[in-house]
């Protein structure tokens, strides 16, 4: 919060935060470890939460597909469906509960979401 201050003295009146929802874990990373994600977008929540009210303009999601041009891709899009969905509704309803896990598994058509191991 205080960085977002020395940023508005500075003349920038709106702030954009982002995080990601796939990737950024490692290069040789193959599967979204959802947890990891969610927890950074609830810590978000929380900055933004104790951040003046008319300064947050949005937060983007990101989703790393590689650290570098010379690199393979790591975590394709298609297994890190899961972890947009548990972060989109994350942000969307304010945190996370159980109701919206549930509600994460009913849009996707799962029967057990997991979020601190490795979906397989």
């Amino acid at each position: 919060v205080c960085l977002i201050e020395k940023y508005r003295r500075c003349g920038f009146s709106k702030v954009w935060f982002a995080s990601a929802f796939k990737g950024a874990t490692g290069v040789n990373q193959s599967l979204t470890l959802i947890g990891h994600h969610l927890k950074n977008h609830l810590q978000w929540l929380k900055v933004a939460s104790n951040s003046p009210t008319d300064v947050l303009e949005g937060i983007a999601l990101t989703g790393w597909q590689r650290y570098d041009h010379f690199s393979v891709l790591c975590e394709l899009l298609p297994v890190a469906i899961p972890s947009l969905a548990v972060c989109l509704q994350a942000l969307k309803n304010g945190g996370y509960s159980e109701k919206i896990k549930e509600n994460v598994e009913k849009l996707l058509g799962m029967s057990n979401l997991e979020t601190e191991t490795f979906m397989r």
